[in-house]
């Protein structure tokens, strides 16, 4: 039976574990797919590079009530997705055959299954390590609807790989996938139609968010709301009956109903690892599970599923791995996330729902990007910045922006709330560039001087 100092359960952030400094171990990776992870082949990376030639193809569309004659003919759906892909592929490629290459690294191209504690099966192995990282990452809901494994449909690990643009694309779901998918498609000139049980988009957003982006996607695109799924069927192309009584034709069909971890193959339980009722492993602030020599990270134990939280657990892993006497907690009390539809919408620390549901005293500052001088430039009717302190400390309990590079004017936020900067010190103690669309970040902290 192989036996390693260590095994790491997924080749996506648990790839960034392994340094120089663990040279002097014997290292195995189980990784079935691609070298990389969600991120870099399923997830961010291909779909902000979508994102960003779907901006360009919505700027030809609407650049006309700035004075600028332009139009759109369309899109080369095979020349993006070979930019994309192109460039892609080889570096998951090259993940995998670099880590082949290395004298002290065993690569095993299947899942690991627990058999017992620190003993898993690998394909038709058995192998052991003193120390494992389980990094699998977490793969796409499929909801229970009548007709639809019977169907072609689509996730978001293979939407972005269709071989030609749909005319209409139906999009089930209203989290940030479905954002982004519908941003990019409905950009590209395919029609796009959401279905979604919920009242709004993006449930778990601040209030202020979820009523502007739905508002905003409903003037947009079809958008079906307190809606259900009779059935699905496909010949040729999808029907989609809805329970309310509408029947939909659709060229393409995008399940984005959420994603769950990759613990069902894992079988944890015969290792001694305990996870909670939604299947996340459970870790301690050191990342430790609760089977002796056992770790976790990313999307298979964080219920946020955001590639910045897994690289910076990679790092934690990384040291406390090596530094048994050292130990180094992992500090998630700040959290930023964006989602790139379009608008963008970024935030940060606590929704307006929360303080007010946990009877948290807060003071609140709403700037909308037409009050700036940038904001005048873009003609912008939509994005604001909404701010939520402590009115004791005068400290961000939360921000909230939707607009033109929301992900850029929160980090700014993201830096005071990790320092804890008082929105005075934030607003006075640096200038702020004129006419910079930072000014609306600047307007609303000055806002706070208005309710003392």
């Amino acid at each position: 039976m192989p036996h390693h100092d260590l095994l790491i359960i997924g080749a996506g952030s648990g790839n960034t574990i392994i340094g120089p400094e663990h040279d002097h171990l014997d290292i195995a990776i189980a990784e079935p797919a691609e070298f990389g992870g969600t991120c870099m082949n399923r997830g961010c990376i291909p779909s902000k590079m979508l994102v960003y030639a779907a901006d360009l193809s919505l700027n030809a569309q609407t650049a006309n009530k700035l004075g600028v004659e332009s139009s759109f003919s369309g899109v080369d759906w095979e020349e993006i997705q070979e930019r994309i892909f192109g460039r892609i592929d080889p570096i998951a490629e090259a993940g995998l055959n670099y880590r082949e290459s290395l004298e002290n690294v065993k690569v095993y191209r299947d899942k690991a299954a627990f058999i017992s504690e620190n003993t898993l099966a690998v394909a038709e192995e058995v192998v052991s390590a003193d120390q494992i990282v389980i990094a699998a990452g977490a793969h796409p809901v499929i909801p229970q609807l009548s007709g639809l494994n019977e169907t072609p449909f689509h996730t978001s690990d293979s939407i972005m790989r269709i071989d030609s643009l749909p005319d209409h694309i139906v999009i089930v779901g209203g989290g940030f996938i479905a954002i982004e998918m519908a941003h990019i498609f409905g950009s590209f000139g395919s029609e796009v139609t959401i279905i979604l049980r919920g009242k709004e988009l993006l449930r778990e957003a601040d209030s202020s968010i979820r009523e502007r982006i739905t508002k905003i996607y409903k003037d947009r695109f079809t958008v079906y709301l307190s809606e259900e799924i009779e059935d699905v069927s496909y010949e040729g192309k999808f029907l989609i009956n809805l329970k309310k009584g509408t029947d939909i034709e659709a060229d393409e069909l995008l399940i984005a109903t959420g994603r769950d971890p990759n613990t069902d193959f894992l079988e944890p339980e015969k290792g001694g690892v305990d996870c909670d009722e939604a299947g996340y492993v459970i870790t301690d602030e050191y990342l430790r599970t609760s089977a002796s020599g056992v770790w976790a990270l990313g999307d298979v134990t964080n219920p946020l599923q955001l590639k910045h939280t897994a690289n910076a657990e990679a790092r934690i892993i990384s040291h406390n791995l090596l530094n048994p006497e050292d130990l180094i907690k992992i500090d998630r009390s700040v959290i930023p996330k964006a989602v790139f539809g379009n608008p963008q919408i970024a935030t940060v620390g606590s929704t307006e729902d929360d303080l007010f549901n946990d009877k948290v005293p807060y003071l609140k500052s709403i700037r909308s990007y037409s009050d700036t001088a940038f904001g005048w430039a873009m003609e912008d009717e939509q994005g604001f910045v909404k701010l939520l302190i402590d009115p004791t400390t005068r400290l961000l309990l939360g921000a909230h922006i939707i607009g033109y590079q929301a992900s850029t004017l929160i980090q700014q936020l993201v830096t005071a709330m990790s320092i804890s900067m008082t929105v005075d010190e934030l607003a006075h103690n640096q200038l702020y560039v004129h006419p910079a669309l930072t000014e609306v970040v600047e307007q609303a902290l000055l806002g706070f001087e208005e309710k003392e």
